[in-house]
């Protein structure tokens, strides 16, 4: 059985592959950070029924040992670094975090590769916050970079340094420049998400509003789901290289709130407040992928459209509402 090692395993996109490399007969790894809540942090692979076929070891990707460690100890033949601090918005308030964790260790994991198991394959995650201040209206792999996060930032750290380990010392390394991806495993903060549970929240009669940042920006949504087969799909071509993975189809925030209040009977307009503080420093208005390579190599193509992805939120965040109320 092939064995894969995921770092951010516990994270959404961590979920999502692991079950999918599990329905494809891997043995799956995972690398877990030490945490003072213990019990909480497999509870993605809970909500997917998997927990109990992963196996979990603690290690660190800021902590070079561990991960040399870990390496020797697994043998993986494939390796996904999906761990980062992803969070943009806390990216300005903890941009040295973000250096050593989201850049940083992505090096940190590529020397313990070329000194444990050169002939792993390796897939890093980058992100087309990278692309940031856009400097063409649609965006491929040829489309200059301009980060606007330190978020951004430490992730084309991430992605260049993939790129020169690479064609440094030939490891098998590709990175998939994703767009933005949402599920019912999205973390609280993150936009879509927090949009599906506010509109569960005041469906339920537990909220009266919804406090938003910019809803006019503009995002190239998919399903995570989706996202993540392309990803394995990387990992097993005879050549690595670099794609970028997108729906090609742009939505404002506005527009996807209101496709989560519709499919409860309200009107967003009496609920969503659009609050300053909400707003980022550097603003990204516009990010719209152009997936033309992955469909012609790779032969990947998104599944879910946006309004199928929405509905599947709220749902299961009317759920996980319906499931606190009853427990209080």
């Amino acid at each position: 059985m092939p064995r894969a090692l995921i770092t951010g395993i516990t994270g959404q996109d961590g979920a999502y592959l692991s079950q999918f490399l599990l329905s494809k007969g891997y043995d799956v790894f995972g690398l877990i950070r030490r945490s003072s809540h213990r019990g909480i942090e497999d509870h993605r692979l809970r909500w997917l029924g998997i927990h109990d076929r992963v196996q979990l070891i603690d290690g660190d990707i800021s902590d070079p040992s561990s991960l040399v460690r870990v390496v020797k100890e697994i043998r993986p033949d494939e390796v996904y670094n999906l761990a980062a601090q992803s969070f943009v918005a806390s990216s300005w308030h903890q941009p040295i975090l973000t250096a050593n964790v989201t850049a940083v260790g992505v090096v940190n994991i590529l020397e313990a590769l070329r000194s444990e198991a050169p002939g792993a394959r390796f897939y890093q995650a980058s992100s087309s916050e990278m692309f940031g201040k856009a400097q063409e209206n649609i965006q491929s792999e040829t489309t200059p970079f301009y980060p606007r996060s330190p978020y951004a930032v430490a992730k084309l750290y991430g992605h260049w340094i993939t790129i020169n380990y690479r064609e440094s010392f030939g490891i098998h390394a590709s990175s998939g420049i994703l767009f933005n991806h949402e599920s019912p495993l999205r973390g609280i903060e993150f936009v879509t998400r927090k949009v599906t549970d506010g509109v569960a929240r005041i469906k339920r009669g537990l909220s009266s509003e919804l406090r938003l940042g910019n809803i006019d920006a503009k995002r190239d949504w998919g399903h995570a789901r989706d996202y993540v087969e392309a990803m394995w799909i990387m990992l097993q071509q005879d050549t690595p290289d670099d794609y970028v993975i997108a729906t090609g189809i742009t939505t404002t925030v506005r527009e996807m709130c209101r496709i989560a209040f519709e499919h409860v009977g309200l009107d967003m307009e009496r609920y969503v407040e659009v609050d300053p503080k909400f707003y980022r420093p550097a603003e990204v208005d516009v990010l719209l992928g152009n997936a033309a390579k992955a469909r012609k190599k790779l032969g990947w193509a998104p599944r879910t459209t946006l309004k199928e992805m929405i509905i599947e939120m709220v749902e299961a965040d009317l759920e996980r509402v319906k499931r606190a109320e009853a427990r209080e």
